[in-house]
């Protein structure tokens, strides 16, 4: 009678033990084939790894050009360098001369790669409203598509209006254009580099 008992107890226990086993191998096969159960692609995290690994570096690998020793405030109020564009050449400017500007510069940033480079001009006014008037002029003769748009804003407070738009004659180019107060900036060059750039200049 206590050996058959003893068979019974063991017999059951072998049972729940296979049957426990049987769970949770399905429960692995459920999680990891059964689509969309544990594994979640998340094709936002995904793509957010993705512009990170191809993200732009932030520092030069060229060294930048020095300004004249007489360069103006303005002029000095220009950067050295923007993530990996690195100021390559900055000369006296008469782009916008019509609208008499009190000072204008073309300057050339540069990653060393002569199809990454923007060139910048940029000119100052003595009131913001002579410098929006320049920018709506600017802005307005752009026709490409438009690839970004809105208020520049410092400390909170509107200082002007900017605009991005691919380059009507070369679809491989991009022109942005904005305003900051009393200056107004325009970037051209190939369109990665340039929504890169004007999005990162600190001016």
């Amino acid at each position: 009678m206590s050996n058959t008992q003893g068979s019974s107890s063991h017999g059951k226990l072998v049972a729940v033990v296979v049957a426990a086993a049987v769970v949770i191998i399905l429960a692995v096969l459920s999680a990891f084939v059964w689509p969309g159960w544990a594994i979640r692609h998340d094709a936002g995290q995904q793509d957010q790894q993705n512009e990170q690994v191809a993200e732009r570096p932030s520092t030069p690998s060229i060294d930048a050009v020095a300004l004249p020793e007489d360069a103006t405030e303005l002029l000095k109020a220009m950067p050295d360098s923007v993530l990996n564009f690195a100021r390559t050449a900055a000369d006296a400017s008469t782009d916008w001369s019509d609208a008499s500007p009190l000072e204008e510069y073309t300057m050339t940033y540069s990653t060393g790669e002569a199809a990454e480079d923007v060139t910048l001009t940029v000119a100052q006014w003595s009131t913001a409203d002579s410098a929006k008037a320049q920018y709506d002029a600017l802005a307005g003769a752009l026709s490409g598509e438009e690839l970004g748009a809105g208020d520049v804003k410092v400390s909170g407070e509107t200082k002007g209006s900017y605009v991005a738009r691919v380059d009507a004659a070369d679809d491989t180019k991009a022109v942005a254009v904005w305003q900051n107060d009393t200056a107004v900036f325009r970037a051209s060059g190939a369109e990665e580099a340039v929504m890169d750039f004007y999005m990162a200049f600190p001016l």
